[in-house]
């Protein structure tokens, strides 16, 4: 899934280069080779849809790459019960020391050192 997700992010960043290199603040590009052909699709009309290509592709870009977050997986999740099941399977080694589960038994101690 998150290929198809990078895929989809590719080719609308690709149309947004486009729509966003077509468009010219001066009133010029795309807009402007209109202006004598067709009056219902005219200058106007062709500026106000290649805003709204762009923010319609910017917006969508951002939603997909926060989509793509959830489709990433790292497998950290996977090695991890991995090594601790090698670990609760693992027996003690022989010779290898093993540290006591209950607390050693207090012993009195003489005070101060004084030998009788």
């Amino acid at each position: 899934m998150y290929t198809v997700i990078a895929i989809i992010i590719v080719i609308a960043s690709i149309l947004l280069t486009i729509v966003v290199l077509v468009q010219n603040s001066k009133g010029g590009g795309l807009a402007a080779n209109f202006a004598s052909g067709n009056q219902t699709f005219g200058v106007r009309q062709t500026a106000d849809f290649l805003e709204k290509a762009t923010w319609t592709l910017a917006i969508s870009i951002i939603v997909l790459c926060v989509l793509a977050t959830a489709f990433v997986s790292t497998g950290n999740n996977q090695k991890r019960n991995t090594i601790q099941e090698r670990i609760e399977n693992s027996a003690p080694i022989q010779g290898q020391p093993e540290f006591p589960t209950t607390p050693a038994p207090e012993t009195p101690q003489t005070p101060g050192g004084t030998k009788n």
